[in-house]
């Protein structure tokens, strides 16, 4: 076994060299021995190359706005760690799974059901014939399922747009239309959408890269907030935009520190006229709606353009922009396994059933990816004008990470010591600690600006 810091530093060469955006390798050093988490495939170093690029991309821009560029650090064990998504409020930490969400034997195969929604939990059960109830067990459903084939339930659910993936194996995987349509794509698209003068910012002054620098965050799952709570990290005035009437995941009191948070019913006129007021002084506005989401309500990429000249819209899908399942809804779990993931591990670590990789690896590395690109856009929009589009998914993420084959014998690594790695501050869902972001620039480690609140804690205004 050796170091594989040397690796993460090639991934980021590369990603600059996709965008084409000179970067100084002396501002980057990178630590830490072999990646700590048990898996075969190398996430700790797509955790520590994705947020060494972001943090790195930040950096660019506060030379474009008069600055210096950081120096940037980034350990791979604290890149592990933060990628765990661990926390604790009140000295608890949340179950990140629902009774019924996980891996179900079919006739031929497996299925992942999601079920931390309860929307898309009794979806997946109107489909078997059972009742909506939450005492149904899981032995209740594997007997529903017993008699379907996998790619049968999978068909059946997506035409109800209800989130469930037949267990694939990379040859499966390969073989399916969406992934002949990802193989002729990059890994991540920032195209100028639009013609508009460079925005005036101020000038740092020896802040933050991002500073003055305003977000709109429409995401709501961890791949997008963690985009959102990157760029807090690096400066810039992050509004998270929730709609009243829609679940969420506990893991939001993690992902919203640094962030305002607020209420706007898009179902609703006057919301509407409302986001368009804050799109008006707004720089980013980042969306993780399934592709058509907020087109069909005004905010499309073009639309934000012709509203917000100048504007960087970000945009994050399950399984791209285009292709035949670009409109299906998805997580990181499930496209773990409908990529082949699931399989693959269970393989290398000799196991009888499905695997998951140790970590949501898809939702952050995507979400630093889409941190990184937008700084790289702000670079552009600042350098040429012009309004511009980033798309990212996390199949694409999935597909880069597979690309950097596996590793032998890596199932008995030392465990991460979480507990020792928080650190607690007052937030509005109570006493929170996280897991600290793990890049670290000019010696100074970033905590967020403003306490992790509840949704609906601030009004809708800059």
């Amino acid at each position: 076994m050796s170091p594989d810091h040397n690796g993460a530093k090639q991934l980021v060469e590369e990603l600059f060299e996709l965008v084409s955006l000179p970067w100084d390798q002396g501002n980057l050093q990178l630590s830490g021995d072999w990646p700590l988490l048990a898996t075969s495939f190398h996430v700790g170093t797509l955790a520590q190359s994705t947020i060494a690029a972001a943090a790195l991309a930040a950096g660019k821009l506060s030379v474009v706005r008069g600055g210096v560029a950081p120096q940037v650090e980034v350990d791979m064990h604290a890149a592990e760690a933060e990628c765990t998504g661990y926390f604790q409020v009140d000295g608890r930490s949340p179950d990140s799974w629902a009774p019924l969400s996980g891996l179900y034997p079919c006739l031929d195969g497996y299925v992942r059901i999601h079920a931390n929604f309860d929307h898309h939990r009794d979806g997946a059960l109107a489909l078997l014939g059972l009742k909506h109830e939450t005492s149904t067990s899981k032995q209740t459903v594997i007997q529903a399922l017993s008699m379907l084939t996998c790619v049968e339930f999978e068909t059946r659910a997506a035409a109800e747009g209800v989130p469930v993936y037949a267990l694939r194996t990379f040859a499966e995987w390969d073989a399916t239309p969406q992934a002949d349509w990802l193989a002729s794509e990059p890994l991540l698209r920032i195209t100028k959408i639009g013609s508009a003068a460079p925005i005036s910012l101020p000038e740092l002054e020896g802040r933050l890269p991002l500073s003055d620098l305003r977000v709109l965050d429409l995401t709501r799952i961890l791949a997008g907030p963690t985009c959102g709570r990157a760029l807090a990290n690096y400066g810039a005035d992050v509004m998270l935009i929730n709609s009243p009437h829609l679940p969420n995941i506990e893991h939001i009191a993690d992902t919203s520190r640094g962030k305002r948070s607020a209420f706007l019913d898009l179902r609703q006129a006057e919301a509407v006229t409302q986001l368009k007021g804050l799109l008006g002084d707004s720089h980013v506005f980042v969306q993780g709606y399934r592709p058509g989401g907020l087109s069909n309500l005004g905010f499309g990429p073009e639309a934000l353009a012709e509203l917000r000249p100048g504007i960087i819209s970000v945009s994050l899908s399950a399984f791209g922009r285009e292709g035949p399942w670009a409109d299906r809804r998805g997580f990181d779990s499930l496209v773990q396994t409908a990529t082949g993931f699931n399989h693959a591990e269970a393989k290398a670590a000799g196991a009888t059933e499905p695997r998951a990789l140790p970590v949501q690896i898809l939702d952050f590395a995507s979400g630093f990816l889409m941190a990184f690109a937008t700084s790289v856009a702000l670079v552009r929009q600042q350098e040429e004008g012009g309004s511009w589009q980033v798309d990212i998914s996390l199949a694409q993420t999935a597909h880069w990470l597979r690309s950097l084959g596996q590793l032998s014998d890596n199932f008995h690594s030392r465990k991460i010591n979480l507990a020792s790695r928080l650190e607690t501050e007052t937030s509005g869902f109570g006493a929170l600690s996280t897991i600290p972001h793990a890049a670290i620039l000019n010696c100074q480690s970033l905590s967020p600006r403003l306490p992790s609140m509840p949704p609906g804690s601030h009004e809708p205004v800059w």
